[in-house]
C-alpha cells in the first residue's frame, strides 16, 4: 500500500506526458541539428567553388520571353553533302585518331603557326549545337606572361586541391600518371586554349538569350578541336582545373556567362617525351549492336 501510495504521488508519474513530449521534442531537434550540419559539411566537401558558382548563375527561367526565335525565319536551302576521305574513310579517320596521346611535356620551339590553330578552331566551331546557338568561346594564349599567370593561379589551386580536396582514391588513381600540382606544360607548350561555355547569349537588342545544353555543344566542340589538331600534327593535353574557373575568368576579362570548361596546352611534344602505356578498350567493349 505504501508503494501504490508512493508511486501515485509521484511527480514523475503525474507529470509523465509533458516529459515524453520533451524528450521527443529533444530527439527532434538533436537529429535535425546534426543532419543539417552533416549536410553541410558533405556540401563543402563535395562541391567545388565554381559548382557553387554555377548554381549562383542567373536563372533565366524568369525572363520575359517574347517568343522570338533566336535565329532568322527564312526558307530551308537544299543539303549539299559535304568533303569525306573515302574510299575507306572511317579507316583512315580511325587510323589518324588511334595515334593520339595526351602529352605533359611540350616543345617551346617551334612554335606553330597561329593560322593552323585558327583553322582548328574554326573546325571546332562547325561542331552542333542546341537550337544552333553556338555557346563556346575559344582564348588562344601565346603570351608568356599570361602563361605564368595562368600557371601561378592554377598551380596554387592544384596544390590545395592533391592536399585536401580531391578523395585519397582520386589521387591514388592518379599515380600511375605521374601527374602532380606542377603544371610545366603550362609555360613551355607555344599555346594554351581555354575553352569557355556560355551559360546564355546576348541578342543585338542587348536581351539574353538562352543557350541549350550549352555544356553538352561545348564538349562536342571541343573534341572536333582535338581532332583537328591531331590532324594538324599538334599535340595536346585536356585538363579541368579545378577551382580555377573564376580567377582564370578574371585573368582574361572574360564576361560572367562564360564559364571555363577545357584549359588545352597545345603544340610539338619535346624530345623525349613520355607517355603512359595505356590500352584502349576493344570495339565490343564499347559498342552493342542491337
Amino acid at each position: 500500500m505504501e508503494v501504490d501510495d508512493l508511486i501515485s504521488s509521484s511527480k514523475l508519474v503525474k507529470h509523465w506526458p509533458s516529459l515524453l513530449l520533451g524528450l521527443g521534442l529533444i530527439w527532434i531537434l538533436k537529429n535535425w541539428f546534426f543532419n543539417g550540419n552533416r549536410r553541410y559539411r558533405d556540401a563543402g566537401k563535395s562541391y567545388s567553388v565554381e559548382n557553387q558558382e554555377e548554381a549562383e548563375e542567373d536563372d533565366l527561367e524568369d525572363l520575359e520571353d517574347e517568343l522570338q526565335p533566336a535565329l532568322e525565319e527564312k526558307p530551308h536551302v537544299p543539303f549539299v553533302p559535304g568533303q569525306n576521305l573515302n574510299p575507306n574513310g572511317a579507316k583512315q579517320f580511325y587510323e589518324l585518331m588511334r595515334g593520339r596521346r595526351s602529352i605533359r611535356s611540350f616543345k617551346s620551339h617551334p612554335k606553330p603557326d597561329l593560322s593552323v590553330i585558327e583553322d582548328c578552331i574554326r573546325a571546332a566551331g562547325t561542331s552542333p549545337s542546341g537550337a544552333h546557338t553556338e555557346p563556346w568561346t575559344f582564348c588562344v594564349v601565346e603570351s608568356s606572361e599570361v602563361k605564368q599567370s595562368i600557371r601561378e593561379i592554377v598551380e596554387q589551386e592544384e596544390l590545395i586541391n592533391y592536399s585536401q580536396r580531391m578523395h585519397p582514391q582520386w589521387v591514388t588513381d592518379l599515380r600511375p600518371l605521374q601527374t602532380s600540382y606542377i603544371k610545366e606544360y603550362l609555360t613551355d607548350a607555344p599555346y594554351l586554349i581555354l575553352i569557355f561555355k556560355q551559360t546564355y547569349g546576348l541578342s543585338k537588342d542587348g536581351k539574353r538569350k538562352r543557350h541549350y545544353y550549352n555544356e553538352i555543344s561545348t564538349s562536342i566542340s571541343a573534341g572536333l578541336l582535338l581532332c583537328a589538331l591531331q590532324a594538324a600534327g599538334l599535340s595536346s593535353l585536356v585538363t579541368t582545373p579545378l577551382n580555377c574557373g573564376p580567377a582564370l575568368r578574371s585573368l582574361l576579362k572574360r564576361p560572367t556567362n562564360e564559364k571555363l570548361l577545357i584549359l588545352l596546352p597545345v603544340g610539338y611534344p619535346k624530345d623525349g617525351c613520355t607517355v603512359p602505356d595505356l590500352e584502349r578498350k576493344n570495339l565490343l567493349d564499347i559498342m552493342v549492336l542491337f
